[in-house]
This record gives structure tokens, sequence and C-alpha cells, in this order.
């Protein structure tokens, strides 16, 4: 049996400011190679270039992974405020639609930081556009300065839900992670379950209700040094074993 094929959706990106490209964070692709035990396979981030179904006939799972641009608010009845920073559009255009159908047919999906809140709007949730300046909230953002290391250390708990799925996953009420987004979901929508708060109560975890196959995201980055981690691996042992399930079962 061969190994699975997981999607990456790729981002937006330009060479020297002028050369046009499409990328995925190495982290990525190293994280679904040694954790997943998997094949990955870049996606431009454009439904001009692959469409939905083109995506599902040749992949048995996607990773929905950060980036720079933000979900444009439009895509959940918001106005575009300079606080939302900068956008994707052909990114929302793939993604969005990819999320819900991998959900309907319990195609294996895992939403890592904008993953994360692709997978939230895409089921009717809400986004904050700077969650430090809430109240009472952290800063959650990436330190300006300093090491791969420093920029990605562990920052923050996460408290998950008593006996919820990834209580179960993680074997712990709560674990440590690192924390590197400036959005937030403001309301989940009635799918969007979240499942693991900080300390701030921002969401970090969250799974979709209802949904027949792996459909999990996180607000952190696990595929820093995903293999050591001992948060980051049952979640890509975890998601590597639905997409090979999904294939097994084709």
């Amino acid at each position: 049996m061969s190994r699975p094929v997981i999607g990456i959706i790729g981002n937006q990106h330009q060479i020297n400011d002028q050369y046009q490209v499409q990328a995925v964070g190495t982290m990525n692709i190293t994280a679904i190679v040694e954790v997943c035990d998997a094949i990955p396979m870049m996606l431009p981030a454009d439904p001009a270039m692959i469409g939905v179904a083109d995506a599902i006939q040749v992949c048995d799972g996607f990773v929905f992974p950060g980036a720079r641009p933000n979900v444009h608010p439009e895509e959940y009845g918001h106005a575009e405020t300079e606080a939302h920073g900068t956008f994707d559009r052909a990114r929302d255009a793939l993604a969005l639609p990819l999320i819900r159908e991998c959900v309907a047919r319990g195609v294996p999906v895992l939403g890592l930081c904008r993953g994360f809140q692709e997978m939230a709007v895409a089921f009717g949730s809400t986004l904050h556009p700077e969650i430090r300046d809430i109240p009472g909230r952290l800063n959650h953002r990436m330190p300006p300065d300093g090491t791969m290391e420093e920029k990605f250390a562990l920052r923050h708990w996460v408290t998950l839900t008593p006996d919820g799925p990834f209580a179960r996953l993680f074997g712990a009420p709560e674990v440590l992670t690192n924390t590197l987004h400036g959005q937030g979901i403001e309301d989940p929508g009635s799918r969007v379950i979240v499942d693991g708060r900080a300390p701030d109560g921002t969401a970090e975890a969250i799974y979709i209700e209802g949904a027949p196959g792996f459909a999990m995201g996180v607000q952190w980055h696990p595929e820093y040094k995903a293999g050591e981690d001992m948060v980051s691996r049952p979640l890509f042992e975890a998601f590597g074993r639905a997409a090979a399930g999904l294939r097994r079962a084709a």
C-alpha cells in the first residue's frame, strides 16, 4: 500500500519583489514526511489553477498552513479595515470551498494558524482583526526580534475541554504551545466547536461538529519541530492515520 498524499495549500510570494511564486514552508513538508509518513504535494492557492474536485481526487488529506495575508472580512460579513492587514483573495476562493467539501466528504483536514481561521470562517465564524486590542487579551503575535527558536518558543498554555477530542488526542487537560498570530475567532459558527482556549480566553483549538472525518484546527504552529514536540507529534500522527485510512478505503 502506497503512502497517502497530503496536499498543502500554497501561498503567493514574490522573490526579490519581482518574481511571483507559490510557496510552502519546509516545516510543513517535513512534518508531513516525517510524522505523517505521507507524500507532500503543494497546491497553488488559486482556483484558476486547481479546482476543488481535482484537488480532492488526487489528495487523501489537506493541510491549510499559516500565511501573512488574512482571510478577507467580506468572507464573514465584516467591512475591510486597516487593522485587517493584507489579503489573498485567491487563497480564500480555493481554501474555503475546499474545506467545506472535504468536511462533507470525510476527507481529513488540518488547519494551522490562518488555516485554523479558514476552517472557522468556512463554517460561519467571524474573526477579530487584532486580538491584542481586546481588553484583557494577551499579545499573541510573533516576537519581532530573535532567532527562530525564540520566535517559535512555547509561550502559553492551552486549556482543553475535559474528555474532548484534543484532550483525548494529547492525553492531557492542557498543553503548552507557541503563539504567532494577530487575528482570532470572534464568534464561532454553529458547527465550530472551540475545544481549547488560551489563558485569556482566545480560541486555540477547534473541530467541526458532525464531520465524518478528521476536521481539526489549531491557532498555533505545531509544524515547528513537529517530530520532537510532545503536542505536535500526536496531532500530525492522528492526521496522517486519517489520511492513510481514507487511502485504504478508496
